[in-house]
């Protein structure tokens, strides 16, 4: 066999590769199914997607040991194409099932399952079902596959397949001119985010001839003089262009309008499992493939998470109760908050160890939780409140008191308080990987940035107690809602009695 087609030969695990095929051949039996489903059987479509979404979480546990590896080169492709061989004989693989891959698919699964449970009420009324099942689960797919890509190609695939269906999703509601606006704003800044990434990616191909993320980290360290500037500039754009992914400030002036825009499901899934895909790129490109770049990509990051956290705050503590759609503005801008949290135990990386990388899958796992669950309750009260104003929460606790106690445990949550204790965990893993760090300004940032936290979500905390104005709507509650906010009490519930299991999740993450 010559060295070019040797170089072609790779071996393929199937049951390594499960979670995210199953859940891509299910989004095409959804969408070929909806040509002959009758309108009245439709519900069906959202029954088949999320028994497709539940068997493809139960394929993680026989790999829970953390040890595959497919897609990759043979020893003797790997010789002919200059890509050092591993312990086991193989080299340059492509998709890697390690703790990291399944903590990270297992979250954007779930997050993808919680949604469909909130969507279920919406395709029936609102959303045409076929096309919705498919463009969510080719987007839980492509999420999926990311965090298992070990080279920029399938990184850079599987973050397009997370996104494309995302922009339909966002733009579904048909006639409506928020939504199509709110698509437009979303398509524009993600497309520009894939061009510079893409751009970054060529770079530093031409830098160091590979694409698989260790390689990369290898080469780097040896790159000719004449190349140093084109590796440089490819490790900034890159780095950029997952900003965008992530919200980051000042790449995040598509989130407030996208997510009023979409539909409240889509909204939730974007703050939770978009947000997911972002951090998880951003993560396999720093730790893993940019290392010897710590320097650059450390303080950079650093100062994002400030800036991002800052902006974030600031703009949820200005939302005016009585605006329309202020609840989901602020949810919004909290998002965009909660990423500069998420943005610090990253650049914690840089200065210490890659151990840091757990408190942001800790931290990552709270917060689709209890983010998740907060949309949950705004879609139930967007059923007698379609512009969802925060004002429209008071009096919660009179006519639904579980769901007001709920939505405050949810609040708390975000804010790091009692009885939340999660989310005070949380808090406390993030800042200590700062201080461990070194980065005692950024600590001081965050704290500063917790403590403006705490004064909107009190606030709408206490508005859900207070007495209601005007004579209370009554409605029927979709028992898949009801189910999905009891779900993600249930989940926050367990984890503030037991932070040790966020904990261990977060050990098992490492690389």
């Amino acid at each position: 066999m010559t060295p070019t087609a040797a170089s072609l030969v790779q071996s393929v695990d199937w049951l390594t590769i499960a979670p995210p095929t199953l859940t891509a051949v299910v989004a095409l039996v959804v969408l070929v199914a909806d040509l002959f489903v009758p309108a009245k059987h439709k519900r069906l479509l959202g029954w088949t997607a999320i028994a497709g979404l539940v068997a493809s979480m139960a394929l993680l546990v026989p790999l829970r040991a953390g040890d595959r590896s497919t897609f990759c080169l043979t020893p003797g492709a790997a010789e002919s194409a200059g890509v050092a061989q591993d312990a086991a004989g193989l080299a340059g693989c492509s998709y890697t099932a390690d703790h990291f891959t399944l903590v990270i698919q297992f979250l954007v699964l779930g997050g993808a399952l919680l949604t469909a449970l909130l969507s279920l009420p919406d395709t029936e009324e609102k959303l045409p079902a076929g096309e919705y099942w498919f463009l969510l689960l080719s987007s839980a797919a492509g999420a999926a596959l990311l965090p298992a890509s070990r080279d920029l190609a399938t990184l850079v695939v599987a973050l397009e397949v997370a996104s494309l269906p995302a922009f339909a999703l966002v733009g579904l509601r048909r006639g409506d001119r928020m939504s199509s606006e709110a698509a437009l704003k979303f398509f524009l800044s993600s497309v520009t985010a894939t061009a510079v990434t893409l751009l970054g990616a060529g770079f530093v191909y031409a830098a160091t001839g590979t694409l698989h993320l260790t390689e990369i980290a290898q080469r780097l360290d040896d790159v000719p003089g004449q190349l140093q500037t084109l590796a440089e500039a490819g490790v900034v754009l890159t780095l950029v262009g997952f900003a965008f992914k992530t919200a980051a400030v000042p790449f995040h002036f598509w989130v407030p309008d996208t997510y009023v825009g979409a539909p409240l499901p889509v909204a939730g899934y974007l703050s939770v499992v978009g947000k997911a895909v972002g951090f998880t790129g951003l993560i396999l490109v720093t730790v893993v493939a940019f290392p010897s770049y710590a320097d650059v990509w450390g303080p950079a990051l650093a100062v994002l998470a400030a800036l991002t956290m800052t902006v974030g705050n600031v703009a949820a503590l200005r939302q005016a109760p009585t605006r329309a759609w202020s609840a989901v503005r602020l949810l919004a801008w909290s998002s965009v908050a909660q990423a500069g949290y998420l943005l610090v135990p990253i650049a914690a990386a840089a200065y210490s160890s890659d151990d840091q990388i757990g408190a942001t899958v800790a931290y990552a796992l709270m917060y689709a939780v209890v983010n998740l669950g907060a949309f949950a309750v705004a879609a139930l009260v967007a059923r007698s409140h379609p512009e969802n104003r925060i004002a429209d929460y008071r009096g919660l606790y009179a006519t639904r008191p579980l769901t007001a106690l709920v939505m405050g445990f949810f609040l708390l949550n975000l804010a790091g308080l009692p009885p939340g204790i999660i989310g005070l965990f949380a808090k406390v893993t993030v800042f200590s990987a700062a201080v461990d760090a070194g980065l005692g300004w950024l600590a001081v940032v965050m704290g500063v940035n917790v403590v403006i936290g705490l004064f909107y979500y009190l606030r709408w905390t206490a508005l859900l107690f207070r007495a209601p104005l005007g004579e209370p709507v009554r409605f029927r509650v979709p028992a898949p809602l009801t189910a999905a906010i009891a779900l993600t009490a249930v989940a926050g519930v367990v984890l503030s009695g037991y932070p040790q299991i966020a904990l261990r999740f977060a050990a098992n993450s490492l690389f």
